[in-house]
């Protein structure tokens, strides 16, 4: 395990499988990896040195988010059960048991009492972050929930699966509150607005739709791509919503009108994932390519291409002091680039 530092960019080097994905810390302090080789491994992201190796899942995982007191991390694997870490010790403070096919995406709640979990037994999960206890299970979907994002308060959680539906949730009681059709395809990604009046969400059907929560209602159907959506995300201001798509090419749209404002496009294969800066000034793609590209977000000009990784870049994360971005690669291995 080592850390390789080129121009002021770190390569996080010891993983021996595909990393799947790239989280920081909330005090951006901290990186962890989630691994095909079935670790999770957490770092220090001014220096790329190891902290700690988060072993015992017996099958690849697929994502390892902080909570937002940068206290645990979060892992869901491909062996079905989740665990809760401690960032301090890197022990396993908890096992989630009860889903039954491996768990794919998870989410804290923005205060950090919550943690959802989805899966491929069709199922969602909530548990107690703190206690590692189930309070929920949201069942109704009928194909893989492939995603899940909690409004900003955390008392909605909308789910996307590839039944063509999302769900929205009430996570006191559990109830599904409505739910959202028009897709023709697996709905690949879902997120709320930063205000909570929007959800965003991405869809095999080559389209982005925006739905009103109060209504359940889609009120913008965003298109232009050719190909699946990967990827949706919001700016930090809630005007801009861009998306990432299997036809090479992210695109930008004004919130309130749905008007297209712009096509980022030089990436020469697939693009998986889109992601602002924290000050908006900035969108971020990943792509199959192997590359990064950093694009002005009022001009859409492409202002670096990241280079370096030998594989597809599967994830990426802005730190939230916008100094640094890390980015997840099926080389192996992540990447630390200063911005």
């Amino acid at each position: 395990m080592s850390v390789i530092e080129t121009a002021g960019v770190r390569t996080l080097a010891g993983h021996t499988g595909a990393v799947n994905s790239v989280a920081f810390s909330p005090d951006s302090a901290r990186v962890s990896t989630a691994s095909e080789d079935n670790t999770a491994r957490l770092w220090n992201a001014a220096t790329g040195q190891l902290l700690h190796t988060f072993t015992g899942h017996t099958d690849a995982v697929f994502a390892a988010p902080f909570s937002p007191d940068g206290r645990r991390v979060a892992t869901v694997s491909a062996d079905v059960t989740p665990r809760l870490w401690d960032v301090a010790t890197g022990a396993c403070a908890y096992e989630l048991v009860g889903h039954t096919i491996a768990v794919f995406g998870v989410a804290f709640s923005p205060d950090g009492t919550l943690l959802a979990t989805t899966s491929y037994d069709e199922t969602v999960r909530l548990w107690q972050s703190r206690s590692g206890a189930p309070l929920h299970v949201l069942e109704g979907h009928s194909d893989i929930v492939y995603g899940a994002a909690f409004n900003p308060d955390g008392a909605l959680l909308a789910t996307a699966s590839g039944d063509g539906t999302i769900r929205l949730w009430n996570t006191r009681s559990g109830a599904c509150l409505s739910i959202l059709t028009g897709h023709i395809g697996i709905v690949s990604a879902v997120t709320f607005s930063p205000d909570g009046a929007l959800i965003a969400t991405a869809s095999f059907d080559g389209t982005t739709r925006l739905w009103d929560v109060r209504t359940g209602n889609c009120v913008r159907i965003l298109s232009g791509h050719s190909d699946t959506v990967w990827s949706v995300a919001f700016s930090p201001n809630g005007r801009v919503v861009a998306a990432a798509s299997e036809d090479a090419t992210a695109r930008l749209w004004d919130t309130e009108s749905g008007a297209p404002i712009r096509t980022l496009e030089g990436h020469t294969d697939s693009a998986f994932v889109v992601a602002f800066s924290p000050d908006g000034a900035l969108v971020a793609t990943a792509s199959s390519d192997a590359t990064v590209r950093l694009w002005d977000s009022v001009t859409g000009k492409c202002l670096r291409t990241l280079e370096g990784h030998a594989g597809a870049v599967s994830s990426l994360a802005f730190s939230p002091d916008g100094r640094q971005i890390a980015t997840a690669s099926a080389d192996e291995t992540a990447r630390l680039w200063p911005l």
